[in-house]
């Protein structure tokens, strides 16, 4: 029987880190550092310096992602911070149609999915949803937010799903909070 945990993304699983983002899509290209870098400063960091900033990241007190683990291999990441922790958010024109301000630290932001290819379709990007959302609720988060695609309107790549997928929050207990474009939505979940 197959077991999955979910796991802080830490400095001491920067090697797991790496794999579980370098497994299909985005991940290596990116280090999770597109929604902590202005447009300008991504474009002229080099995936090197992106990862070194990844290596940074993880030495913050509160971690600012998970990972998933399938058998003990890492398999899969989820970023989840304080909206604020996440510049390019606040320069984000459908992002500013959240109802919430957008300085609020107690409003945190779930940005990114990365499943290994080998790993998909077997329910890890939902485990890390649901652990993201504790792990907000855990350090202090008022709400959470997500930018998923709605798949019932229009079909994305693999690759562009690193949003997550509407169905996944709504069946995670959000609500659309507002729709800034057709296949675009914001979903919220408020905790107590």
């Amino acid at each position: 029987m197959t077991q999955i945990t979910i796991e802080p993304a830490r400095a001491d699983r920067f090697a797991d880190a790496e794999h579980a983002l370098t497994g299909g899509g985005d991940g290596a290209d990116c280090w999770c550092q597109w929604w902590m870098l202005a447009p300008k400063d991504f474009d002229t960091t080099s995936q090197a310096e992106r990862r070194e900033r990844l290596r940074m990241d993880l030495t913050a007190a509160v971690p600012s992602a998970l990972i998933a683990y399938v058998d003990g291999e890492a398999a899969g990441w989820v970023k989840v911070a304080p909206r604020p922790a996440q510049p390019r958010l606040a320069r984000t024109r459908n992002v500013q149609q959240s109802p919430e301000p957008m300085d609020d630290p107690s409003v945190w932001a779930i940005t990114c999915f990365v499943v290994r290819t080998e790993h998909r379709s077997k329910g890890i990007a939902s485990k890390l949803l649901d652990a993201a959302v504790e792990h907000a609720q855990a350090h202090g988060a008022r709400v959470v937010e997500g930018y998923p695609l709605d798949t019932e309107i229009k079909r994305f790549s693999s690759n562009e799903l690193y949003h997550g997928t509407l169905s996944a929050f709504l069946g995670a207990g959000f609500t659309e909070t507002a729709r800034p474009g057709a296949a675009r939505p914001i979903v919220a979940k408020a905790l107590s």
